[in-house]
C-alpha cells in the first residue's frame, strides 16, 4: 500500500529534479548557448538596419526620377498637343493618378474638354437593365445621340456607346450632337448616380484618355473587368483613344487590350500611370495616336513594346 511518506519522497524528488535542471539549463544557456543566441540576434538587429537603409535609399532614388520626369516633362511635352481636344474618363480604381494625367496633358498644350469620373455604380452588373433603360430615355431615340447604339442587351457597352456619341466627334456626314444634347445625357446619368462631370464640358473632343488601375478582386470581379474593357472598345469606335492604366496583369484592361490582335492595333496603352513617368508617356501616346494614326503599348509591364513612344525626329 502506498502510505504518507511514499508521497513525500516522491514529491520531493520531483522538486529536486526541477531544481537541478533549472540550475542546468541557466548554466547551458549563459554558455555557449546563449552567446550563440546573443549573436543570432545581433545579426537579426544589423541586417533589419541593412534592409531599412537600404529601403529608403530606394525611396529617394524614386522621389529623384519622378523629380527628373517632372522636369523632364517641361521640356518633352510643349507643344506636342497643341489644339487637340481631349477629354478624360475617370474609372474608380484609376482616381489616384488622374490629376497627374490631366497635368501633363495641359503641359503637352491640350486642350481638356473636361473630365468624367465613372462611379463605381456604372460597372457594378446589378445595373445592367438600369442602364439599359437610361441609355433609351437618355438618348432621345430621335436626336443625334442615338445612333449606332448595340443592341445586344449589355447595360455597360450601350450607355458607353451613348456617352462616346455625346462627348466626342461624330462621324462624318453623321447630325452633331447639339450642346443642349450633350448636356442633358450627361446630367442624366449624373443625376442617377452613374457618373461625375468634374468639369463642366466645353464641347466634343477628338479623342479620349481612360484612366484606370489595377483590376477587381471581388466576386464580381470578371464580369466588372470585361465591363471595363467595353468602355474602352466602345470608345475607341468613336475616336483615338490612350488606357493609362496601372499594371498590365490579372486581367486589367491593360493586360486585356495587349492580349487582343484586335484591340491593340487601335487602342494604345500606358501600364505605369500611377507615376509621372506614366503619365508623361501617356501623353506621348497620344500624340502618336493623333497625329500618326498609330497604337502602342507602353511602359514597364507585360507585352510593352518599350517605355515610350520614339519621338519624332
Amino acid at each position: 500500500m502506498i502510505n504518507f511518506r511514499y508521497h513525500v519522497v516522491s514529491l520531493t524528488a520531483i522538486f529536486l529534479a526541477l531544481a537541478i535542471g533549472l540550475v542546468v539549463g541557466t548554466a547551458a544557456l549563459n554558455g555557449p548557448v546563449a552567446d550563440s543566441l546573443r549573436e543570432n540576434v545581433n545579426g537579426l538587429r544589423k541586417d533589419n538596419s541593412l534592409m531599412r537603409q537600404s529601403v529608403n535609399s530606394m525611396q529617394k532614388q524614386l522621389e529623384t526620377e519622378e523629380d527628373f520626369a517632372a522636369e523632364m516633362a517641361e521640356v518633352v511635352l510643349p507643344g506636342k498637343l497643341n489644339d487637340r481636344r481631349v477629354v478624360v474618363v475617370s474609372l474608380p480604381s484609376g482616381r489616384d493618378q488622374t490629376e497627374g494625367v490631366v497635368k501633363m496633358l495641359r503641359t503637352a498644350g491640350a486642350d481638356v474638354t473636361g473630365r468624367i469620373d465613372v462611379q463605381d455604380k456604372f460597372i457594378n452588373p446589378d445595373s445592367n437593365n438600369n442602364l439599359l433603360e437610361l441609355a433609351v430615355t437618355a438618348a432621345r431615340p430621335n436626336s443625334a445621340p442615338s445612333t449606332n447604339l448595340p443592341g445586344n442587351g449589355h447595360g455597360v457597352e450601350t450607355s458607353s456607346a451613348l456617352l462616346a456619341n455625346v462627348l466626342l466627334d461624330r462621324p462624318a456626314g453623321s447630325a452633331a450632337v447639339s450642346e443642349t444634347d450633350r448636356r442633358t445625357v450627361l446630367q442624366q446619368y449624373a443625376t442617377a448616380g452613374y457618373l461625375t462631370p468634374e468639369d463642366k464640358i466645353s464641347g466634343p473632343a477628338e479623342a479620349v484618355v481612360l484612366v484606370t488601375g489595377q483590376p477587381y478582386v471581388d466576386k464580381d470581379s470578371a464580369k466588372k473587368d470585361e465591363s471595363v474593357v467595353k468602355i474602352a472598345d466602345m470608345f475607341d469606335r468613336a475616336g483615338a483613344i490612350v488606357v493609362a492604366g496601372m499594371g498590365s496583369t490579372g486581367g486589367n484592361v491593360v493586360a486585356v487590350v495587349r492580349g487582343d490582335p484586335t484591340l491593340s492595333q487601335t487602342v494604345s496603352t500606358v501600364d505605369n500611370a500611377n507615376t509621372v513617368q506614366g503619365q508623361l508617356v501617356t501623353s506621348l501616346a497620344l500624340a502618336e495616336q493623333l497625329s500618326g494614326k498609330k497604337a502602342g503599348q507602353y511602359g514597364v509591364g507585360d507585352n510593352a513594346a518599350s517605355r515610350l513612344p520614339k519621338l519624332p525626329q
